[in-house]
């Protein structure tokens, strides 16, 4: 199974789509909320991005909800 992680905030409304994508799809994943957690926040900048959701799929990192790369990174 895939390593799925989200960066994501409280009033970001492509998380919550993202988040929702993956619990259709049975999808597991980690959640760093950047609205709750400096050190979250602090990974995402130092990773070079403001922005968020990024969602990382073992190692590939993608910034936005790009659906299409998603399914095609885990093969859905």
């Amino acid at each position: 199974m895939a390593k799925v992680e989200i960066y994501t905030s409280d009033t970001c409304h492509f998380c919550h789509a993202a988040k929702e994508y993956f619990k259709e799809n049975n999808i597991e994943y980690t959640e760093h909320n950047i609205s709750k957690d400096m050190e979250a926040r602090k990974t995402l900048m130092k990773k070079g991005y403001m922005s968020v959701p990024l969602i990382i799929i073992d190692g590939e990192e993608i910034l936005g909800f790009d659906k299409d790369r998603i399914k095609n990174l885990l093969n859905l």
